[in-house]
């Protein structure tokens, strides 16, 4: 809702989400369905005397109108302008003043609310929340407020910022029918152009019980939560329009597409996107240690090769942005000063080659393994990342319980699935490159 710094932090915990049972505790969690369609998650810690209400909605940018692209994240923001029972601005003043914090993220997939609370605020954050499903206030003032706010965003952070459109550019390339192809934050024209009508359709449609989950995470009284859960949420009407679930699958890549931008910046950016499946696919845990083996910290082939070994890069790592129906398997270099970028692209590919033919040794997959317990382990120390892993798993997978089971899918993982997937996916004909380039 107010800063990228959000976003980038829900994506970075999105993808490294994986429990090892053997070094972290079962997550114990109750869940249970609503009549009105909403799902219910409690989990309790009673540890420190917080609760984190989290409220993930299944609708982002891939729902987006055609012609309102960002219409998901204008509505993000739309619903911190208040509701039948909370005045313009007290969102923020609510919480706040019972030393809370509040946020909210929108990314392709899905719309997600929090707010963290001392333990005897419970109550309050699920009113709010119930408020802002229930009828929120949708004015000509929260609109208009709102499309200066967001349309002020898309030039601070992506537009006017450096380098600020490569991940645009480089989903506008690879997808040419499926609406990842736009960008979460949209067009400016698309939403200067939104009308009232249009707003409260998308929020008739999208905001609705059988399109939610509801998490509880923290120190609470189950027996009471449940109670308020009932009050202030069971008598929302469940959503009356059809949601679109499924759509247009991308075609095949059959060849690599290149594709370059000139922007104000100082130094070229050499953007390589593999196209890859979704993150339900069983291709996905391979990928994912593949990447970390080939772009993750400073041992990294890439890193070793490109920074270390040949200096011809400042940078080189990798964006893991797994998202429902299909994605891309980013790697982003940063040429050093003097280097060509077609140099660097070049001795990317011999790297990429060298470790399409080798032999991925089980030290590699152990180091890797290493590595996705340690980046889990830290993100699961607070309850606001459990209550969005346990939001996510039921909307992406409809599987709570794999929030448990995941990591044994990576624990299974062989060096011939790595070396199976990196030679199908990890291919010149299946990649997309994008070069990001001074304008001058």
């Amino acid at each position: 809702m107010k800063t990228t710094a959000s976003l980038t932090l829900f994506l970075f915990f999105l993808n490294l989400s994986f429990i090892s049972k053997a070094n972290i505790p079962e997550m114990i969690f109750t869940e249970y369905t609503l009549e009105n369609g909403l799902h219910v998650i409690l989990h309790q810690d009673h540890s420190t005397p917080n609760v984190t209400v989290n409220v993930m909605y299944h609708v982002g940018a891939k729902n987006d109108p055609p012609d309102r692209t960002g219409f998901a994240h204008f509505f993000e923001h739309l619903m911190f302008e208040g509701s039948k029972h909370i005045g313009r601005g007290e969102f923020d003043r609510l919480v706040e003043s019972a030393g809370g914090q509040l946020n909210a993220v929108t990314t392709h997939d899905i719309t997600n609310y929090f707010i963290l609370m001392p333990s005897n605020y419970l109550e309050r954050a699920l009113w709010m929340e119930a408020e802002r499903m229930l009828h929120p206030v949708i004015d000509s003032i929260g609109i208009a407020t709102q499309k200066d706010v967001v349309t002020e965003e898309m030039q601070q952070v992506r537009d006017n910022a450096p380098y600020g459109r490569w991940r645009t550019e480089l989903f506008a390339t690879a997808f040419s029918v499926h609406p990842y192809q736009n960008d979460v934050l949209g067009s400016a024209e698309h939403i200067r152009s939104a009308t009232y009508e249009e707003i409260i359709a998308f929020h008739q449609q999208y905001y609705v019980p059988d399109n939610a989950v509801l998490v509880i995470a923290g120190d609470f009284d189950k027996v009471l939560a449940k109670e308020w859960i009932e009050k202030y949420f069971g008598d929302i009407p469940r959503g009356i329009k059809q949601i679109q679930r499924s759509f247009i699958r991308e075609p095949k890549q059959s060849e690599q597409i290149r594709h370059t931008v000139y922007d104000n910046v100082q130094l070229p950016l050499l953007v390589k996107g593999f196209r890859v499946p979704g993150k339900n696919s069983k291709d996905y845990f391979a990928l994912e240690i593949a990447r970390i083996i080939l772009s993750e910290g400073q041992s990294s082939k890439l890193h070793s090769r490109l920074v270390d070994q040949e200096k011809v890069a400042l940078q080189a790592n990798s964006f893991p942005l797994f998202l429902e129906d299909s994605s891309l398997m980013s790697f982003i270099l940063l040429p050093n000063m003097g280097i060509e970028p077609e140099k660097l692209e070049q001795l990317f590919w011999e790297e990429l080659d060298a470790f399409r033919k080798s032999t991925i040794t089980d030290r590699q997959l152990q180091q890797a393994l290493n590595q996705l317990e340690s980046q889990f382990i830290r993100g699961r120390r607070d309850i606001n990342t459990r209550a969005l892993n346990l939001a996510f798993y039921y909307t992406f997978h409809n599987n709570t319980d794999f929030v448990n089971e995941e990591f044994t899918n990576f624990s299974n993982v062989t060096t011939e699935d790595i070396q199976r997937i990196v030679n199908k996916y990890f291919i010149p004909e299946n990649c997309v490159v994008l070069y990001y380039m001074p304008a001058q």
